[in-house]
């Protein structure tokens, strides 16, 4: 039995624009750009937290000290 992917709207826009991608500028622009895109929303979303109050002053102290290391085994 074969598999199928199924790609979302979004995943086939990035693909189309990929795919006129024709130098390594290119792609390393288009990579850029994505970058920027997700740092802009995770600072939309951290303003969002301070303004809630879910995130602030305290519970960045706390993490400060905090491991969230897997630990393994030897």
């Amino acid at each position: 039995m074969e598999n199928r992917t199924v790609f979302n709207d979004a995943q086939l826009h990035v693909l189309e624009m990929a795919a006129r991608i024709k130098t390594e500028q290119g792609l390393e622009e288009l990579k850029d750009q994505l970058a920027a895109y997700y740092a802009r929303r995770i600072d939309e979303d951290m303003e969002a937290l301070w303004q809630s109050g879910k995130w602030n002053d305290k519970k960045l102290e706390e993490l400060k000290g905090a491991h969230f290391r897997t630990p393994y085994e030897q």
